[in-house]
């Protein structure tokens, strides 16, 4: 059984960590969101092109909705939830490489970056406070 102090510790970080997962859902939600109820204004507002036919932006926002209510789930308890959270980890760090990578030498993307890092920012943040799901 570990120390007190080092319980609380993991204690602590789980429930940053859940924070962490409900911040990164509301994200994803207001997101998905604005692609179906604003796309113009939100394309306009980070400068980006819309993509030509607008049931890409249906997908991509239930896509993004159906990931964040299971951020939401994994939030009520990382623990049992462990590989959504692992799975958020690397899906964060992948689309922020993926983003970067879109807008590399692109111009007319370069605003790409600035989703890039929020992806990265939540990856990496997920990652630090995840470190008590991997010691048990």
């Amino acid at each position: 059984m570990p120390p007190v102090s080092s319980l609380r510790r993991r204690l602590r970080l789980l429930g940053w960590l859940r924070l962490s997962l409900v911040a990164g859902a509301l994200y994803d939600l207001i997101f998905a969101a604005l692609m179906v109820v604003a796309p113009a204004a939100t394309a306009a507002f980070l400068d980006l092109p819309l993509p030509g036919e607008t049931f890409y932006l249906w997908l991509l926002a239930i896509l993004l909705t159906m990931l964040a209510l299971l951020y939401l789930a994994a939030a009520q308890d990382p623990r049992r939830y462990t590989a959504v959270v692992w799975v958020a980890i690397a899906g964060r760090l992948a689309g922020a490489g993926a983003f970067a990578l879109a807008a590399y030498g692109r111009p007319e993307l370069q605003p790409l970056y600035l989703v890039a890092a929020a992806d990265a920012a939540f990856g990496l943040l997920h990652a630090a406070l995840a470190r008590p799901l991997s010691t048990g």
